[in-house]
């Protein structure tokens, strides 16, 4: 009797076990799956109407596609200083981007390919062409919305899932000496790249004459 006694608690308990592995399992499931299926956040492109405008002058710059990928690829590291995070920037026939995601406790390889578009006012549209987070089938915005919440981007940079495209302010971006970068032409195929740099006079001491300015300097002579 007794050892059916025990033989019977034995029994219960793994079926405890077993119904409480079940339970995780499922937790675990529902977790991934609302991960995945979770509606994707439309994030709205930054406004260049509050462009100061003053007068200054503009000058072409061109270079190509392995200047402008090192200058690039250096302001990456300086902005992953001090994290755990990693991608880089190739200029290729398109812009590939290769880094990692960060996956539960490990980390998956992520490939994205973009194409470049200049857009109107200076700025630059990379309009998502492929995308792969290592063996992981996962929806292409659902990868661009954790891109946009684990990979550490410039204020300027603005990742929209929904358009699965990546918004770059160029036109936004603080350099020193109050000069303004904005994109003229970019194609990769040509290697031609030709960016547009805007000098403010103010910024070098010098006070614009402007039509008014003159009549009445001619007039005090």
């Amino acid at each position: 009797m007794r050892e059916r006694l025990k033989r019977l608690k034995m029994k219960n308990k793994w079926k405890k076990l077993f119904l409480g592995l079940l339970a995780l399992n499922m937790l675990l499931i529902i977790i991934v799956l609302s991960l995945i299926f979770w509606p994707v956040s439309n994030n709205e492109y930054p406004s260049s109407d509050d462009i100061d405008e003053q007068e200054s002058s503009e000058f072409i710059i061109r270079t190509t596609k392995q200047n402008l990928n090192n200058l690039v690829n250096a302001y990456i590291e300086k902005l992953l200083e001090g994290t755990n995070h990693h991608y880089r920037i190739a200029l290729e026939e398109d812009v590939h981007l290769m880094g990692e995601l960060p996956v539960f406790s490990s980390t998956v390889p992520l490939s994205v390919r973009l194409e470049p578009l200049v857009q109107p006012n200076g700025d630059l549209i990379l309009k998502q062409k492929s995308i792969s987070v290592g063996l992981l089938e996962l929806p292409n915005k659902k990868i661009m919305e954790y891109m946009g919440r684990y990979l550490p981007m410039p204020e300027w940079v603005t990742i929209n899932p929904e358009e699965q495209e990546i918004y770059v302010a160029i036109t936004e971006m603080d350099i020193q000496g109050n000069f303004q970068v904005s994109a003229e032409n970019i194609d990769l195929e040509a290697n031609n790249i030709a960016l547009k740099l805007n000098v403010p006079y103010e910024t070098l001491g010098i006070q614009h004459l402007n039509s008014e300015s003159l009549r009445g300097f001619y007039e005090e002579d």
